[in-house]
């Protein structure tokens, strides 16, 4: 399994906008610039996660993007369901309908299982998180400099 780089752009994005927390707005291309990440490809992002209420979008020429919520408001699960559609391994885990054997197989549970430890995972580790994780990193990397 591997998770579309749509998601792990995505949180890329956000965590940017978290670092840049009551900064103001952040511009895509200074984003796309700092993330290496295409401002075109961020662009198509932005939309999901605007209309999902993670991000607020300010039009002008001091425009840009900001979270719409704190950063220890937003978890990293917010984030990828949003631009995933949802979170569950295989789709009988949340619709049954989808698989004519749901009500008898085994395996079912396994995928339930690792479906939850997934979102369990995502759901706690929240943006702010990230950024004091950075923090640390960027110290750890100073001290041995």
């Amino acid at each position: 399994m591997k998770l579309s780089t749509r998601s792990r752009y995505g949180v890329r994005l956000m965590f940017e906008l978290a670092v840049n927390y009551n900064k103001g707005a952040m511009q895509l291309n200074d984003i796309s610039s700092k993330e290496e990440i295409s401002e075109k490809y961020l662009s198509q992002i932005v939309i999901q996660l605007r209309l999902s209420g993670l991000i607020n979008s300010i039009r002008g020429s001091q425009g840009g993007y900001l979270l719409a919520k704190r950063p220890e408001e937003i978890t990293i699960k917010d984030i990828v369901e949003s631009l995933e559609g949802g979170l569950d391994i295989v789709d009988c885990v949340e619709d049954q309908t989808t698989c004519k054997r749901s009500t008898i197989c085994v395996t079912q549970m396994v995928w339930k299982k690792l479906s939850a430890t997934i979102k369990e995972t995502l759901n706690s580790i929240k943006l702010s998180d990230l950024v004091e994780w950075d923090k640390s990193r960027k110290q750890e990397l100073t001290y041995f400099i």
